[in-house]
C-alpha cells in the first residue's frame, strides 16, 4: 500500500513529499503547533516514510500519526554527527511528549566534588548544576558521580572515601572562619586544609585518588598507591607507607565484596530493554574493572515510535552530562547510528569507545544478566502499581468518592497577619507527587488576614478558563469546614462538576465522643456529610491523606520563607539598615510595600531612623520594587 493511499485523509502528504533526502532532524507537530516528536536521520524523507510502511511494530502506525500529527518540519545538517547533536539540543528545548526524556535525577543523590574551590569538598547532593568555572584557581567545574538510588549507599561511600582520603565537607563560611581543626580532623576523616595542616598539593592528591575510586579506576588507583607505598618505604617514611598499606587493604576488601562478572578487567556499561504497549524500560548494569559496581532502571511512557530510535536518543542524553564513559557499551538492539555515537563518545572520553550488539560470548551473557534484571524491575513495578491501586481504592472508599482519585490536587495558604500571603498547590498522580505540576500563587486581591478570601482567589485562578483540560479527581484543602465551603462555592461558580472535594484539619471537636470526652485530632470534612471523618493512627489510607496535607503545607511554607528572605535581603542591602531597624520598620509599616508607599517623613518617625536614612530607604525601595 503506497503512502498516498494510507494518508489520503491527511494534510501530511505534501509535507512528506517535500522532505529532503539529506541528513538532519525532523519535528512532528500537533494542530496547535506543539512539538510532539523529534527524530534524526541520515535521510529525512526515507525515515519519515518508513513509519507508514511498517506493519510489524504497531506502536508507531499511521493511526497514531493521523490522530496526532498535523505538520512535519525539518532542519538539514551536513552530516549525521551534526544531526545527533542537534537532536539532543532540540529535545532539551522543546521536551516533546513522545520522545524519551531523561530527568534531572533530583530524586536520586549524587556525590559531588567542588572542583572549582581551592580545596574541593566532597558532598551528597540531589541537584546537579551546570559547569561551574567561577574560581580563578581552577579551570574545571564541579564533578558529580552517580546518581545513587540509595542515599544510604552514597553516604556510606563518602564515609569510606574520607577514611582513605580525608577530604573536608564544611561550608565555605565555616572554612574561612575556622581557627582550629574540627572534630573530623580528630577522627582522621578530614586533613584540616582550613588551618593549613595539609598543603594544596597533598590535598589535591586526595582529590585525584577519590576521582579514580569513584570512576571505578581501581586498578590504576591500586598501582599508584602501591608505588607510593614502596617509595615511602624506600625513604624510611614508614608511617606514610603504613597509611598507604591500609588504604590498599581497604580498597581491596571493598572490591572483593563486588561480584566479578567478567574475566576482562574492563569498564563496561550494559543496556538491555523491554518494550510493551507504550512503555519502555531500559535496564543498566555498570561494570568497573570486571566487577559489577551498580545497576539502575529507567522507565519511559508514551513510547509510540521505534525502540531503536528511543535507545539511540537515550544513549546520547545519558552521556551528554558529566557521567563516566566506559571503554565498552553493550546494547540490546543494533543501532543505525552506532558509529556516530561511538565517535562522539570517543571524542569526549579522549580515547576509543566501542558499542557492541553481541550474539554470543561474554558480552552476550552480560546482556542476558541485564535482561533478567529488567524482568525483575518490571515485576517490582507491577507490585508497586498494584499497591498504589489498592491504596487509591481504599481512599475512594474511605472518603466515599465517586471515582478512584488517580489525580489529587491539594491547596494551602500561608501568611503572617495577611502579609506576604501565598498559596500553594501540589499534585499527586497515581499516589506519587508530580513536582513538575506543583504551582505557587502570590496573593494579589486580598490584603487583610482573610484565609477564605485568599483560598477563593487561588482556586479561581487555578480552575477558570480550563477548556479541554482534565480536572483532578479529588481537590483537598488544608483547613476545616470553612475552607471546604469556599471550595464548593468556587467550583459551583466555575461549573467544575467532575472533582470531589475534601478538607483536612487538625482541631478540637465541639461534641462528645463515646466516652464523654471531646473529640480531637485530624479530621476530614466532605460535602453533604454532617460529621467529619476522624483520621486513625496506623491506617495506610489515613497516613496517605496526612502525607498529602504535609506536602502542600511544606511547599507553601517554603515559598513564604523565601519571600521573607527576599524582603530581609532588600532591606538589609540598604546601607545603615540592620536586623533591628529592619524589624522596626516592618512592625511599623506591616510590609515592604507599606514602607515604600510611606512618605520619607513618616519613615523617619520610626525608632532609629534619621531623616537622611529615611530618604535613602525611600529611594532604594523605589528603585528595587517597581
Amino acid at each position: 500500500m503506497i503512502i498516498e493511499e494510507r494518508l489520503k485523509d491527511l494534510s501530511l502528504i505534501e509535507s512528506i513529499r517535500g522532505l529532503p533526502k539529506s541528513p538532519g532532524v525532523y519535528l512532528m507537530k500537533g494542530n496547535k503547533g506543539e512539538v510532539l516528536y523529534i527524530g534524526k536521520a541520515k535521510n529525512i524523507r526515507n525515515r519519515v516514510r518508513s513509519y507508514f510502511h511498517s506493519s510489524a511494530d504497531t506502536r508507531y502506525t499511521v493511526k497514531f500519526l493521523a490522530s496526532k500529527v498535523s505538520d512535519i518540519e525539518y532542519l538539514v545538517t551536513t552530516n549525521e554527527k551534526e544531526a545527533l547533536i542537534l537532536e539532543d539540543t532540540l529535545l532539551k528545548k522543546y521536551k516533546p511528549r513522545y520522545n524519551i526524556r531523561l530527568k534531572d535525577d533530583k530524586t536520586y543523590v549524587s556525590i559531588k566534588l567542588t572542583l572549582h574551590e581551592k580545596f574541593p569538598r566532597i558532598l551528597i547532593t540531589r541537584q546537579i548544576k551546570k559547569d561551574d568555572s567561577r574560581s580563578p584557581l581552577k579551570a574545571c567545574g564541579d564533578k558529580y558521580f552517580g546518581p545513587y538510588a540509595s542515599a544510604q549507599k552514597a553516604r556510606e561511600t563518602v564515609k569510606f572515601i574520607r577514611r582513605l582520603f580525608p577530604l573536608c565537607t564544611c561550608s565555605p563560611s565555616e572554612f574561612r572562619n575556622r581557627v582550629r581543626p574540627c572534630l573530623d580532623y580528630q577522627l582522621g576523616i578530614c586533613s584540616a586544609p582550613c588551618v593549613t595542616l595539609v598543603s594544596e598539593t597533598a590535598y589535591m592528591e586526595f582529590v585525584n585518588k577519590t576521582i579514580m575510586f569513584l570512576e571505578g579506576k581501581n586498578k590504576e588507583l591500586l598501582s599508584e598507591l602501591k608505588a607510593n607505598m614502596d617509595e615511602a618505604s624506600n625513604t624510611f617514611d614508614f608511617e606514610k607507607a603504613a597509611k598507604m598499606r591500609d588504604q590498599i587493604r581497604a580498597i581491596v576488601a571493598t572490591l572483593e565484596e563486588q561480584k566479578v562478572v567478567s574475566q576482562k578487567k574492563i569498564d563496561r556499561d550494559i543496556f538491555a530493554h523491554i518494550a510493551s504497549d507504550d512503555v519502555l524500560l531500559v535496564q543498566a548494569l555498570f561494570i568497573r574493572d570486571g566487577r559489577l559496581a551498580g545497576a539502575r532502571d529507567f522507565f519511559f511512557i508514551n513510547q509510540e515510535f521505534p525502540v531503536d530510535e528511543a535507545l539511540s536518543s537515550f544513549l546520547t542524553q545519558y552521556y551528554s552530562g558529566e557521567r563516566f564513559i566506559p571503554d565498552e557499551i553493550v546494547i540490546s538492539l543494533p543501532l543505525e547510528d552506532v558509529e556516530i555515537i561511538e565517535g562522539l563518545l570517543s571524542e569526549k572520553k579522549g580515547r576509543r569507545v566501542r558499542l557492541y550488539f553481541p550474539a554470543r560470548g561474554e558480552r552476550f551473557k552480560l546482556l542476558k544478566m541485564a535482561e533478567a534484571n529488567a524482568q525483575e524491575a518490571i515485576r517490582r513495578r507491577a507490585e508497586a502499581a498494584e499497591g498504589k491501586q489498592t491504596l487509591l481504592e481504599g481512599l475512594q472508599k474511605r472518603l466515599r468518592l465517586r471515582k478512584i482519585p488517580k489525580i489529587i490536587e491539594a491547596f494551602d495558604i500561608s501568611n503572617i497577619s495577611g502579609k506576604l500571603a501565598v498559596g500553594a498547590m501540589v499534585v499527586f498522580e497515581d499516589a506519587k507527587p508530580n513536582k513538575e505540576k506543583y504551582r505557587l500563587y502570590r496573593i494579589k486581591t486580598v490584603e487583610a488576614a482573610d484565609d477564605y478570601g485568599m483560598l477563593n482567589e487561588v482556586l479561581s485562578r487555578r480552575y477558570k478558563k480550563k477548556e479541554g483540560a482534565r480536572f483532578p479527581d479529588l481537590i483537598l484543602m488544608d483547613g476545616g469546614r470553612g475552607q471546604l465551603n469556599i471550595a464548593i462555592k468556587v467550583m459551583d461558580e466555575l461549573e467544575v462538576r467532575d472533582a470531589d472535594i475534601a478538607a483536612i484539619a487538625k482541631e478540637k471537636g465541639q461534641g462528645a465522643g463515646d466516652m464523654g470526652q471531646k473529640e480531637q485530632g485530624e479530621k476530614v470534612y466532605r460535602p453533604n456529610v454532617k460529621g467529619p471523618l476522624i483520621l486513625r493512627e496506623g491506617s495506610a489510607v489515613d497516613l496517605f491523606i496526612r502525607k498529602i496535607r504535609d506536602e502542600v503545607h511544606r511547599f507553601a511554607i517554603s515559598y513564604h520563607k523565601k519571600l521573607r528572605g527576599e524582603i530581609k535581603s532588600i532591606l538589609e542591602d540598604i546601607p545603615g539598615i540592620g536586623e533591628k531597624k529592619r524589624n522596626t520598620l516592618l512592625k511599623k509599616f506591616g510590609s515592604i510595600e507599606g514602607i515604600k508607599d510611606a512618605p520619607a517623613e513618616e519613615i523617619a518617625t520610626a525608632a532609629g531612623i534619621t531623616t537622611e536614612l529615611a530618604e535613602t530607604i525611600k529611594q532604594s525601595l523605589m528603585q528595587k520594587i517597581q
